[in-house]
């Protein structure tokens, strides 16, 4: 799989793979998100996202939202706890209109005061919305829980108080503190030839003023266990369990990532689904989880039950984990786990939209590609060894926090 790269005098990079088909998708990728903000910009990167689009020095919203929509194109956008996306999908033909209209909302939104107003009344409904999905929302409160009184362990919408009391000075603000070009990728692919595109590229971005990133995030403090139960009057018991874990420049990130796909990934397969839902009844939904951040990471594993199966359904994971903690992967075991995984990642790089997302954060955060024969060859490597001291240092009972909604 070929990518192409190219840095401008500015900073910013490009990132191409050419295919050969109708539709193509690009966007820019900012190395920002909610992490970087202080206490009382609390919501303010995933505001941004959002107000973004109600106008530039040239545009007024209504023009932003047809400009794509008009081709039969779309243009989105969002937030993370470490990085901020604006991405479009169209007909390759067009791929000026898309990247100028990126770069337009992207260093030209001028945030008027009355469009601020009704996106705050958005993002207020968001926040409320929220609230009525206990399995969406459990995963914040256990970040929280996780990195207690850190910045990355806060939700991305914010506080009502604080979305209300937003100003453009404010956005303005943190966007000069934050957006950096040395901090951004501009990821494609589609059907176009890489020379094009840098020119299109450069006449779009290249103006852009350089502005490097000199300050550091700071390192989340020191994790301690905590177990601790929220009274939310639902139907379901929701459960949500689990330990800090790799950053993203920690090579047992794979061997993890190999981990919490056979305990409970995607696959009707993985061991909780197979034990919770297949065997005993007792959970529709049970899955685990692997979140790497650029200095700490998170596994969790969740699962939502009647009343009556919170302990049963409790027992039942400990002895999965447990199995992994102490007893080694058979060798046609741990073919299978690789050769699942292996497949999990060749059908997603099948979706275009995908692909350019993933590898223009990975280019972001490491400033190159791997293959997908690196990565094959990075999973076939592992052994059942290195999953036994991998499930001791995260799986261990004694190191989870859990957190329960009764």
């Amino acid at each position: 799989m070929l990518f192409e790269t190219h840095t401008l005098s500015n900073g910013i990079r490009l990132i191409h793979r050419q295919v050969d088909q109708k539709v193509a998708h690009c966007g820019i990728i900012l190395n920002t998100g909610s992490r970087d903000e202080s206490d009382d910009e609390w919501g303010i990167a995933h505001f941004i996202e959002h107000v973004i689009f109600k106008g530039t020095n040239k545009r007024k919203a209504y023009h932003i939202l047809n400009r794509m929509e008009d081709v039969g194109g779309e243009l989105n956008a969002y937030t993370t706890k470490e990085d901020t996306c604006i991405y479009a999908t169209f007909l390759d033909k067009d791929y000026k209109r898309a990247l100028e209209l990126i770069s337009d909302i992207s260093f030209n939104s001028i945030f008027p005061e009355k469009e601020l107003e009704k996106e705050k009344e958005i993002v207020l409904d968001e926040i409320n919305s929220y609230k009525d999905s206990p399995s969406e929302l459990i995963f914040d409160d256990f970040e929280d829980l996780i990195f207690k009184n850190d910045s990355i362990g806060r939700n991305i919408l914010g506080t009502p108080e604080n979305i209300k009391s937003f100003t453009k000075e404010n956005i303005q603000k943190f966007i000069k503190n934050n957006y950096h070009t040395d901090q951004m990728v501009i990821s494609s692919v589609g059907n176009i030839s890489f020379k094009k595109l840098i020119k299109m590229v450069e006449k779009f971005f290249g103006h852009i003023p350089e502005s490097i990133r000199t300050t550091k995030r700071t390192k989340p403090n020191s994790y301690k266990a905590r177990t601790q139960t929220m009274i939310k009057n639902t139907h379901q018991r929701h459960c949500i369990l689990g330990n800090v874990a790799y950053d993203l420049n920690d090579d047992r990130r794979i061997p993890l990532s190999l981990l919490t796909n056979l305990l409970g990934g995607p696959g009707m397969n993985s061991r909780l689904n197979l034990t919770l839902r297949e065997r005993h009844g007792l959970a529709y939904n049970i899955e685990s989880n692997y979140s790497p951040y650029v200095d700490t990471g998170v596994v969790s594993i969740y699962f939502g039950t009647d009343k009556g199966y919170l302990d049963k359904c409790l027992s039942l994971i400990y002895k999965e984990m447990d199995l992994l903690c102490t007893k080694k992967l058979g060798a046609m075991q741990l073919k299978r786990a690789k050769n699942q995984i292996l497949g999990q990642i060749a059908i997603s790089c099948e979706n275009n939209e995908n692909l350019m997302l993933s590898v223009g954060k990975s280019y972001l955060l490491y400033n190159k590609i791997d293959s997908q024969q690196d990565i094959y060859d990075k999973i076939e490597s592992i052994t059942a060894e290195e999953l036994l001291e991998v499930s001791n240092e995260i799986l261990n009972k004694d190191n989870l926090t859990t957190l329960m909604y009764k």
